[in-house]
Order: structure tokens, then sequence, then C-alpha cells
């Protein structure tokens, strides 16, 4: 099979390619990415290094590069994880989340549709459905309504309906997986895991929304990108399929247990104002995925937590250089200014 990964710089879509090179070593990959402030090349060595992997410099925005490349390499199957990703820059610059989600994903449509003999299978998020309240018993099936609250949750949701229109209109063969939150090694530290982790290994403190208690449901990025390849492998065309492990855990739990596989005192434990829309919760129900295709989370959080806090603590030299990229400053709700330190 040959497979056209967009976004593949990125945290889920460069664990997606080293694990399917390991997975399905007889396929051919081509990763595909803006590299935006958060696409990194490393994610994807020693791939590149070894010519396993063909890179192509690119916005998924760019139907006539898209074009090129899904007929010069043969493509079967695009899998896009291409997007603009973090809630808080969404907040300050909604406009790029726009483009990227919903405008880049009706172009990449576009591209797949024309190159005949290709089918696409699209990343979204639990975030599209809105959120629930702490006290609720209720998760979201793959039927619930959308209501996003925020401008990367519309994005996101705008991004899943084009495909939809084009899957009803066009008949374009595809796909979309609705995931729950990740973590895991690759994670740019603007997102709560790896900022935590870094900021404790570093001794600095951590800074907690002001409503600390919000949850969130929880899976280790592997254990995601095999549910995304059993989709790609026997999922029904036109389907769409959420991806959860049923583990939630507040913000002040992620805290404290990151603190205590980083060996670090609840001191460091910091309130800052909550981002504006700042979503409750949210819970998937992946009952669809487990019946219809056999998939399971085999990662439990506690142990790949603590996996992830020492990958971290291995791979100084792999975070340490990203910290200056992000381009918010948390708290202070405005655009970090070029070099300025990553915060919360």
């Amino acid at each position: 099979m040959r497979l056209l990964v967009t976004g593949a710089a990125g945290f889920i879509g460069a664990n997606f390619v080293r694990r399917h090179l390991e997975t399905r070593p007889g396929d051919e990959i081509v990763a595909y990415d803006a590299l935006t402030y958060a696409g990194n090349l490393a994610n994807l060595s020693p791939y590149l290094e070894e010519g396993r992997v063909r890179f192509v410099h690119g916005d998924i925005a760019n139907t006539e590069l898209l074009a090129h490349v899904l007929g010069e390499r043969r493509i079967d199957v695009v899998v896009n994880f291409a997007a603009e990703s973090h809630n808080s820059l969404a907040v300050l610059d909604p406009a790029r989340f726009f483009r990227t989600n919903v405008l880049g994903t009706q172009a990449l449509c576009g591209a797949v549709l024309a190159a005949g003999n290709t089918r696409l299978h699209h990343i979204s998020t639990c975030e599209v459905y809105g959120d629930l309240a702490l006290d609720s018993d209720e998760s979201f099936a793959e039927e619930a309504p959308y209501r996003p609250r925020t401008p990367y949750n519309a994005a996101k949701a705008g991004g899943d309906h084009v495909v939809r229109s084009y899957v009803e209109t066009f008949k374009l063969p595809a796909t979309i997986t609705n995931c729950c939150n990740n973590y895991g090694p690759y994670q740019f530290p603007e997102k709560v895991i790896p900022l935590f982790v870094t900021r404790a290994l570093a001794g600095e403190p951590l800074p907690l929304y002001a409503s600390t208690q919000n949850r969130r449901e929880w899976l280790h990025v592997s254990d995601h990108c095999a549910a995304v390849e059993l989709v790609i492998e026997r999922g029904r065309l036109g389907e769409t399929y959420n991806v959860g492990s049923g583990i939630e855990r507040s913000v002040e739990e992620i805290a404290d247990a990151v603190l205590g596989a980083a060996g670090r005192p609840a001191s460091l434990k910091t309130i800052v104002p909550d981002r504006p829309g700042h979503d409750r919760r949210y819970l998937l129900d992946s009952t669809k995925i487990r019946t219809e295709l056999g998939w399971r989370p085999e990662i439990d959080f506690a142990s790949g937590l603590v996996e992830t806090v020492e990958w971290y603590r291995a791979h100084e030299e792999w975070w340490r250089p990203l910290l200056g990229r992000s381009p918010v400053i948390e708290g202070h709700w405005s655009l970090a200014r070029a070099g300025a330190p990553a915060r919360a």
C-alpha cells in the first residue's frame, strides 16, 4: 500500500508513520507537512535518513502540489493528520484555524477526488461534540450532534462536514475517526502533558487553569495509531468511528501524576486564569470501533504516563530547543514575541 500522510511531522502524524513502518514494513509512505512551528522533521528520524520515508514540504491547501504527489507516487490512501490544533492559539488567531482545518480540508478532498483511485482517512477530535457537565454520566456516540464551543472545535467540525459533504455529493471514498486526548512521545510542549513534564523536569512551576477539576479522556498515541490502521484496512467507507479509552483525569490529577513520576514536589503547581471557552469534560462512546473492528487500547494510562515522563527525561535534546517556538503566552492571552519562552 502507498500512503500519503499529511501533518506527518507533527505529534500524532509522526507516531503513525513510525508505527506503520514497524508493523507494515512493505508499505510506502510519503510524509507531507507544512512545517509550522509545531512541525519537526526530527520526529521522523531515522526513517528520512534511511530513505524509508519521502518527505514533501507542502500545505494541504496547495492543490497543484497535492495533485502532483498523488499522481507521481500513485497514492492509495491519504491519511490526514494536518491541522492547527492548539485551543489557546485558536482564541488569539482563529483565522489560521479555519484556513487550514476547513479550507485546507476542502482542498485536500478535491485533490483526492480528482486523483480517481485514492481514498481518504480524516483525523478529527472529540471536541467537535461540545462538552459535558462534570457530574454527567453521558458520553458522545458517533450520532451525537456537533456543538463546538471554541474556534478550534468549530474549525475541526467544519472540516468533518467538508469530508462528509464530499462523501455524499461526490462519492469520495473516505472515513473519519474522532479521538480523545492523546499523549506520548514527540508531543510539542505546548500541550498539557508535555508542558507539565518538561516544566517538572526543569523544576519550574506547572501552570494549572483555575478550573482544575475539568477532565479529559486520555489515550496513548500508539493506541490511536493502531485504531487508525484498523479503520483504513477494515472500516466501512463513509463511516465515522469514535476512538476513546474511557479513562478520564482532571487537570490537577494529571499534574499530580506527572510530578510524582518526575520526583518533584506538589508545591510546583500554580494557578493561572482559565482559557476563554475552556471546555469542562469530553467522553467518547467507542463501542462501534470495538465491536466492528475489534480495537482495544493496550497501554494502561498510569504506566503509559510514567513511560512518557521517562521518554522526555531521556530526550531533553529533542524538547529543549522547542520551548521558544510556541506562539502563545498563556495567562497573558497574547501572542508570544519571537524567541519568547513558552508558557502553559
